[in-house]
């Protein structure tokens, strides 16, 4: 939309196309009136809007995007916590800026992405990142909602429990069926209740009813794995096939392996199979360097779990974690 005025005002989807099984990656909100959202298959999208234009990703303009809008936020803060290309967390605390005012520095911020990105930007400001994430939501896509410490209660209080962290379709169908819709509802229930009937989460949805997130801001997170993946418009029909498909995919992991930095780090490699029946295996095994020949082998092992067509292949490396430096002595040990 930035780039084509021509789209401006039309519903709008970035993803694969549907004669190749593309789904939805994203939309703007003129599509979302019809119900589309991301994950949904490209068929039904246009089902349900036939007149919905869809392009193809360009992530490298994606990419670019990110960059600028992450190095606006760290002219204000080193406490920056990515979430993702286009979302983070920004701990302002100890910002000099506006006397440390959150309110005056995400007004200044949104207006400098705005001017310098050429994309509009929502933000929240509250006192922890539950609220915070919340309250991002709250006025999208072009707006700022704020939060001060003396209304969590009120705020809190009036929030349906399915906006929680945590609570999914099942879990929220459970709370309404015992009589919880709302954050109110649930302060009523002690935290043995609560633990009793959703497990671990129960200890969250106590806590995140009285506005209570003591996660801090991490402004560096440790990649774990990294992998490739590709869905076929038609499904592969054998092992012969699938492994016809293995090349392509090693070069694609090689390259973003490369790309982070991550060929020293590998601990184990894994395959991943989508049948045609949805059905999902994953096959690994320890290993510290990318091998084709090794992926082979983990490819026949789970194909040979079901030995029907395919229709999603995936190669990846688990990384081994970090370990923190040794500090060494400055003098020789006697």
């Amino acid at each position: 939309m930035r780039d084509d005025p021509r789209l401006l005002g039309v519903p709008l989807a970035v993803g694969g196309q549907a004669d190749q099984r593309g789904v939805v990656a994203t939309c703007n909100y003129e599509a979302r009136r019809f119900g589309i959202h991301s994950a949904m298959p490209t068929s039904q999208a246009l089902r349900r809007c036939p007149q919905l234009i869809v392009v193809s990703p360009n992530m490298e303009k994606y990419r670019e995007a990110s960059r600028q809008i992450l190095a606006i936020y760290r002219e204000y803060t080193d406490a920056v916590e990515p979430l993702s290309l286009d979302e983070a967390y920004l701990d302002v605390s100890h910002a000099s800026h506006f006397k440390g005012s959150a309110t005056l520095i995400a007004q200044e911020i949104r207006a400098r992405i705005a001017a310098t990105v050429g994309i509009i930007a929502s933000a929240g400001v509250a006192p922890n990142k539950f609220l915070a994430k919340i309250a991002s939501d709250w006025n999208k896509p072009d707006g700022l909602f704020v939060i001060l410490p003396e209304q969590v209660d009120a705020f809190v209080a009036a929030l349906p429990v399915a906006r929680l962290f945590g609570v999914g379709k099942v879990t929220a169908a459970k709370l309404h069926a015992l009589g919880i819709q709302t954050c109110h509802d649930l302060l009523d229930w002690p935290l043995p209740e609560l633990m009793r009937q959703f497990g671990k989460l129960g200890n969250s949805l106590y806590h995140l009813c009285r506005g209570i997130d003591r996660r801090e801001v991490i402004s560096s997170s440790e990649r774990k794995s990294v992998s490739v993946e590709e869905t076929y418009s038609v499904d592969l029909a054998d092992l012969a096939a699938c492994q016809a498909e293995l090349p392509s995919l090693f070069a694609s992991l090689q390259t973003r392996m490369r790309r982070a930095q991550a060929e020293n780090s590998i601990q184990k490699l894994y395959i991943k199979i989508r049948f045609a029946d949805f059905h999902k295996t994953t096959v690994e095994c320890r290993g510290n360097r990318l091998d084709q020949a090794v992926f082979a082998e983990l490819l026949e092992t789970g194909y040979l779990r079901a030995s029907q067509p395919v229709r999603l292949l995936g190669l990846g490396t688990r990384l081994a974690e970090v370990q923190p430096g040794h500090q060494l002595s400055l003098f020789a040990e006697s």
